[in-house]
């Protein structure tokens, strides 16, 4: 008896045309305005399929015309542009001090900003779950009443975050095996778009490569500052996600075998000396006396008040922290290569103090100098940059294929 060798099978018509669908909005994605026939020309599909792939696409109404052009050669051409305005994505941050929510459309125009006060250095795992699932349940009412479809909601948190959505530890909030997915889930009914949840740094970095100063870097690092220091990682154009998903806790590093504890329970890691707390105990040390302080933005405004009028002690602590922060940006500039470094969160406003002894740390401890450092930067994202990535998340799926139904 001979058996017949099956070949490979022919893909999926569906599939198919729903990978030439994401190309087509891909494509409008980076060039709009712009035509049929610039898009067939481009991407190498027929005039007549891109034709019918633009019908589509205009049908969900992630495509509209915008009129015409006549600034080229023959006949007028009808341009497109992206639309997605009945569709919000949304991401919330998770800090030790507040919760942010972000929702964009699919253009990436945001249609939600929102930033709350959050004891998350007091609360139970369980009073904290509930705080975000409250603002997250209230993000998705808001987007809903303005007659948009939400297309998924991602969740950052300062942490180890499994594939799975479980925060396997979040020192500086003191959670272990907090399976936050499921909670937001259950919150929102079971909601018919996809829930997630990602560490940070990771979602942030994101939002950095898409709608920071340096968009479109195919090699970029983004430093949380908060009380944690996470890193973000874009390598070669992709995320940097590791073998179980925890790249980047370069906050425990070991600066100072014999430097203070840290809240993951060891002595010298970089953000129990160049952390968001560290920085405030060294220049406010009769406001860190008080106890936990559950608000950290006055503090840090008198602490850049200090600096700015010129106390010693302040311009003192901080060009201490930064070559600290130096010291662990030199190591991911020489095991990664990046072209460039952004520091986030609370650290943007403390950059005019920071960003001199970092950069001289680097210059220091950077190998082969005269090829040149990387760029370390401040973000021009505010304090929602994770949560604009977490947003930023679904785009990627829908620009992957994934596509809303009509």
């Amino acid at each position: 008896m001979i058996t017949m060798q099956r070949g490979p099978q022919p893909a999926d018509f569906a599939d198919v045309r729903a990978t030439n669908l994401a190309v087509v909005l891909r494509y409008v994605r980076g060039h709009a305005p712009c035509s049929r026939a610039e898009i067939a020309a481009t991407t190498g599909l027929n005039k007549a399929t891109v034709s019918s792939l633009v019908a589509d696409l205009i049908e969900r109404r992630l495509l509209r015309e915008t009129g015409l052009t006549e600034h080229r050669i023959g006949r007028p051409a009808t341009m497109l542009v992206l639309d997605g305005s009945p569709y919000a994505a949304i991401g919330i941050e998770v800090n030790a001090d507040y919760l942010t929510a972000v929702a964009i459309d699919l253009a990436g125009q945001q249609v939600l900003s929102w930033r709350r006060s959050f004891a998350g250095l007091t609360s139970s795992p369980a009073q904290a779950a509930t705080a975000i699932a409250a603002l997250g349940r209230r993000a998705v009412n808001r987007v809903l009443k303005e007659d948009r479809r939400v297309l998924g909601l991602t969740v950052g948190v300062p942490g180890l975050v499994s594939p799975d959505g479980v925060v396997i530890m979040a020192p500086n909030l003191g959670w272990r095996d907090v399976n936050l997915r499921d909670i937001v889930n259950r919150a929102l009914g079971e909601p018919g778009f996809p829930v997630a949840v990602d560490n940070d740094a990771n979602l942030a970095v994101l939002a950095e490569s898409r709608y920071g100063a340096f968009a479109g870097s195919q090699n970029l690092i983004y430093l949380t500052g908060e009380v944690g220091i996470g890193a973000g990682i874009i390598s070669d154009g992709q995320p940097l996600r590791g073998h179980r998903g925890f790249p980047g806790e370069i906050g425990h590093i070991t600066i100072d075998p014999q430097g203070p504890p840290c809240a993951c329970g060891r002595r010298g890691c970089l953000e129990a000396i160049a952390g968001i707390t560290a920085i405030i105990a060294r220049v406010l040390p009769e406001v860190a006396g008080d106890g936990d302080i559950t608000d950290l933005q006055p503090e840090v405004d008198e602490v850049v008040r200090r600096a700015r009028a010129g106390d010693p002690a302040a311009l003192h602590a901080l060009d201490d922290v930064g070559r600290a922060l130096g010291q662990g940006v030199s190591i991911l500039a020489n095991l990664l290569d990046p072209e460039v470094i952004v520091l986030g969160g609370y650290f943007v406003p403390l950059a005019p103090w920071l960003l001199p002894p970092v950069e001289a740390e680097l210059r220091a401890r950077r190998i082969g100098p005269d090829t040149g450092s990387p760029q370390v930067v401040a973000s021009i994202l505010d304090h929602g940059a994770a949560a604009t990535g977490g947003a930023a998340t679904i785009l990627d799926h829908i620009d992957a294929g994934r596509l809303p139904r009509p």
